[in-house]
């Protein structure tokens, strides 16, 4: 079934990827490649950069459609190596291309090592409303075995200075399950991450991914017993100071869930724009596709038409796996209809069954079936792969 009106396309939301670092992490498999030295930012080539996202956005804004964009995230690599001045004419430029709700989020990663407050006043000044700072740990061995160019001293100076140059919305990220912590020293990095008072705390376990340092040589990580421990202990933590889960490594006070990233997690659309930059858009007729931007900033900066979008439709058979895949990672209930609305067809017999057997495993319940409204349980939320394995074509 086509979808018949531009405006019920799903929201949209933009990404921006920096691709330069200070250093490259070992359990980093993101896109991300080292600059010389945090001195040497100022060489960065922010100019041809700029020219060359504005000319990235300009051939997906054909598939935007007349929306406006409702979130902005800008990752990296690490984004606060660019300048104000970068940032300031690349978000005024963006606004004249695309128009952005009254209440739009822009996030901006961050890195403790890389914080100057007059230049972090001048970010929140571009309009950039929600910094997401990546402190990892405030236990210096196990910063060092992460490979951080920042200590526990500048983790915390990171988020004061963050409030006086005027930012309101904060995430911190931080990890568990790191090279031979303890269950004590994980509650411990908590315990100063929740004492900073941040609006989100995205805190999640370390896994070793392909293409990385740590997967060539792979750390001493904790015994199961003891992350399990770690996750159920720091899950108690957070909720006891006013933090609700509501995704599976995402924390937050009343009213402060990422919406960049719910509307990732909902199936909605994001022009993907920068070095390596994902994206998934829909067509008007329904046709749901995927773009990624060439990884090397060098082949990104190099020849155009070789370094812009690659695209790929969604099979209507992967569908019902990829809506899945996205939306069980959130705890909130929703409706089936939800899957017309994203999806644009009626979910199938195939696909009711699925949600059937998943609701006689105990991996999700039914508040209302009548409704067809379902959640993950917390079975559900632990065994996610066993759940995402029902919904799988074939």
């Amino acid at each position: 079934m086509s979808h018949p009106n531009a405006l019920l396309l799903p929201p949209l939301s933009l990404y921006i990827h920096l691709p330069w670092c200070v250093k490259k992490c070992p359990y980093c498999d993101f896109n991300s490649h080292q600059a010389d030295r945090f001195e040497d930012a100022g060489k960065l080539p922010e100019e041809a950069y700029l020219v060359q996202l504005l000319a990235d956005l300009e051939q997906d804004l054909a598939f935007a459609y007349g929306r406006k964009i409702h979130s902005i995230f800008i990752g990296g690599g690490t984004p606060s190596l660019m300048s104000a001045r970068f940032f300031h004419e690349l978000l005024d430029k963006i606004r004249n291309k695309i128009a952005f709700v009254d209440d739009i989020e822009i996030t901006m990663e961050a890195n403790p090592g890389t914080f100057e407050q007059d230049k972090f006043r001048e970010f929140r000044q571009t309009g950039i409303n929600r910094l997401s700072i990546g402190i990892q740990s405030f236990q210096p061995h196990l910063l060092n075995a992460l490979g951080r160019i920042h200590g526990r001293e500048e983790a915390i100076t990171a988020v004061e200075k963050s409030r006086l140059a005027g930012f309101d919305n904060i995430n911190i990220d931080l990890m568990h399950g790191l090279p031979d912590q303890s269950i004590e020293q994980a509650m411990e990095d908590l315990n100063m991450a929740i004492d900073l008072n941040p609006e989100h705390l995205s805190w999640y376990q370390l896994t070793i991914e392909p293409n990385t340092e740590f997967y060539r040589r792979p750390p001493e990580l904790p015994q199961d017993t003891t992350l399990w421990d770690i996750q159920d202990a720091g899950q108690a933590r957070l909720k006891t100071n006013g933090y609700a889960q509501y995704e599976i490594s995402a924390n937050a006070k009343k009213g402060k869930q990422a919406k960049h990233n719910l509307n990732y997690w909902r199936f909605g659309d994001y022009i993907g724009i920068g070095a390596g930059a994902h994206g998934k858009l829909t067509l008007i007729d329904g046709q749901i596709f995927r773009t990624r931007k060439t990884r090397h900033p060098n082949h990104y900066l190099g020849n155009l038409a070789q370094a812009l979008s690659i695209k790929e439709e969604i099979a209507k058979d992967d569908l019902a796996f990829e809506f899945m895949m996205n939306r069980l990672r959130l705890f909130e209930s929703f409706e089936l209809s939800d899957y017309y609305k994203f999806c644009y067809h009626s979910p199938s017999e195939t696909f009711m069954d699925s949600c059937k057997l998943a609701i006689d495993k105990g991996l999700l319940c039914a508040p209302s079936w009548k409704k067809n409204t379902i959640k993950t349980t917390e079975k559900g939320q632990l065994f996610l792969n066993d759940l995402l394995e029902l919904f799988l074509p074939g």
